[in-house]
């Protein structure tokens, strides 16, 4: 029995306009429900293929703010997020997650100054209310420590988390850390949906892999990933590779 918190989902065409720019989006066509039958999936693909624009709809089709954080944040600076989520038809599972969180590496600063407003909303001091955040305030710390500290200090077992290009403020080594963790709490039942292109994270072993290239959404092993095909043809011939780019420009 597929026991996620996000079973699958259906896009219901009939409930956009015509001119949406949504219909132009290839890998977006298809008719049948999307299974989410693995604790960790990962949307993968050239930019403009669409992953992140599904990961905000089905995020905000859910509850979230499109900008990310909590359920809990009901915040917009700026409406940016298309109407798709307007066409999301969600099927959830019996369980309904203890925690949850959506990511967005663009608007992670949105989200860090609207914590600091809640925070002052709550006059909770501030070494107690950052303590899950590795005792600061995210403002105080590098984006990546934010990011980690993030992940370690609010993301728990039998959560739901969306994660859009997580690996955007991460070193190599902290994309590390951060593959140990959602290995670890997936093991723990939570459930793990994320637009990424990082080779190391889409390395999770087990992981169900989707991606939006070739203008079909398909499923794809690991090798078979352009992070990880560029990634591999640029180490172990890095001088031809960069010969051949740069006497072509």
């Amino acid at each position: 029995m597929n026991d996620r918190f996000i079973q699958g989902i259906e896009i219901e065409w009939n409930k956009l306009e015509n001119h949406s720019y949504v219909r132009q989006i290839p890998a977006l066509q298809f008719e049948d429900r999307l299974e989410f039958d693995n604790n960790i999936t990962f949307f993968v693909g050239e930019n403009g293929t669409g992953k992140s624009t599904l990961l905000e709809a089905i995020a905000v089709a859910y509850g979230f703010s499109a900008e990310g954080g909590t359920r809990n944040y009901s915040f917009s600076t700026y409406d940016s997020h298309s109407e798709l989520h307007h066409a999301i038809r969600m099927y959830r599972g019996y369980r309904r997650p203890e925690w949850s969180y959506f990511l967005r590496a663009e608007s992670f600063y949105n989200v860090a100054s609207q914590t600091e407003e809640y925070r002052k909303d709550s006059m909770m001091p501030g070494e107690l209310y950052y303590r899950q955040f590795g005792g600061k305030s995210f403002h105080e710390q590098s984006h990546g420590e934010s990011f980690l500290a993030l992940a370690q200090g609010s993301f728990k077992p039998n959560g739901l988390y969306l994660l859009d290009e997580p690996e955007a403020a991460l070193s190599p080594q902290r994309q590390l850390t951060l593959l140990i963790e959602i290995e670890r709490l997936a093991k723990q039942g939570a459930q793990f949906i994320i637009a990424s292109h990082s080779p190391i994270l889409l390395g999770i072993p087990d992981a169900k892999i989707l991606s939006f290239d070739d203008g079909v959404l398909h499923e794809c092993e690991y090798e078979d990933t352009e992070s990880y095909q560029v990634t591999e043809m640029f180490i172990n011939n890095r001088e031809y590779f960069l010969k051949r780019l740069l006497d072509e420009s």
